[in-house]
């Protein structure tokens, strides 16, 4: 036991390993169950009976970068039989063969409300400006349900034809529009962990966990990082910065390239999103390279690194 009044240092390293770890199995099973409740909630609906729709994980859940206890599911309720679009230059509604639809967003977003509230329940669900509020329950944990159609990017390949890459759109109910690439996210975040053998996840949570303690504390830097940059900024480390003999020697690295790399926009201007299709750093994000590098010095120091 140590003396009395003496303060014991923190053995950082035991706690990046564990928190390095995915959440249990048990947690696991309960995000699980929540997708489960959601695709069955669509599949039972009658209206939806003809329609083309994906139920799939997205977000830290599907991309294995979710922590312990902070395990809510991201899940796309995506209609594949309408799209959003955007075209390159030169490039006509006609040539992408597109018709107008009659069905709407909103529509779409008022029957995915109503198949969830008459399967689970109307107290079971609340509708939120983006998405819907499945609340957690011993059985499932809470899931946010985003009802989508897909987008489509057009542009034209080296042969002149007409292409387009797949996404998800959405319109808040505040106007608006939000594109995301989850299938991107997903693909480009496996190999990634695959060439740092799999140290990027590991690191991606040891950082979001330091977030979240550092938050608690009242750091506000932390506050002004959503979980998502968090990962997106360790996506920007180079590879070589993995696969030290420690998590510390690691997360030192991520830190010290990230540090150096946020310190003005024109070093980091041309970093994009895990999905690469997205710039992290522009107006239209919901945060500023100010407000990563304001964390990164933070998590440096809280972290007790040298």
């Amino acid at each position: 036991m140590p003396a009395e009044g003496r303060v014991v240092a923190r053995n950082w390293e035991d706690s990046f390993r564990f928190w390095a770890r995915p959440p249990s199995q048990s947690e696991q099973d309960r995000c699980d169950n929540a997708v489960s409740v959601v695709r069955n909630a669509i599949r039972s609906y009658v209206a939806f009976a003809t329609r083309d729709i994906d139920v799939f994980a997205q977000g830290s859940y599907r991309n294995g970068t979710n922590v312990r206890a902070d395990s809510d599911v991201d899940v796309c309720v995506r209609c594949n039989d309408l799209c959003f679009s955007d075209r390159a230059d030169g490039i006509s509604q006609a040539d992408t063969g597109l018709v107008d639809a009659t069905y709407t967003y909103k529509e779409f977003k008022d029957d995915v409300g109503q198949a969830l509230r008459s399967y689970l329940g109307a107290a079971a669900v609340s509708r939120g400006n983006k998405a819907f509020d499945l609340h957690a329950n011993s059985y499932r944990v809470d899931a946010d349900v985003v009802p989508t159609f897909e987008h489509r990017r057009y542009s034209r390949g080296s042969d002149g034809g007409v292409r387009y890459i797949s996404g998800t759109e959405l319109r808040p109910d505040n106007g608006g529009r939000i594109i995301n690439w989850p299938e991107q996210n997903y693909r480009n975040g496996v190999d990634k962990n695959q060439l740092t053998t799999e140290r990027f996840k590991k690191v991606v949570r040891i950082l979001k966990h330091v977030k979240n303690e550092m938050e608690e504390n009242g750091d506000a830097s932390a506050g002004r990082v959503p979980s998502y940059l968090v990962e997106c900024l360790v996506w920007n480390v180079p590879n070589g910065s993995f696969g030290s003999s420690s998590y510390t020697a690691d997360l030192r690295a991520a830190l010290l390239h990230l540090y150096s790399s946020t310190k003005t926009d024109s070093t980091c201007s041309e970093w994009g999103e895990v999905n690469e299709l997205k710039y992290l750093f522009r107006a239209s994000q919901p945060w500023t390279r100010g407000d990563a590098h304001a964390f990164v010095v933070a998590a440096w120091g809280y972290c007790e690194l040298e």
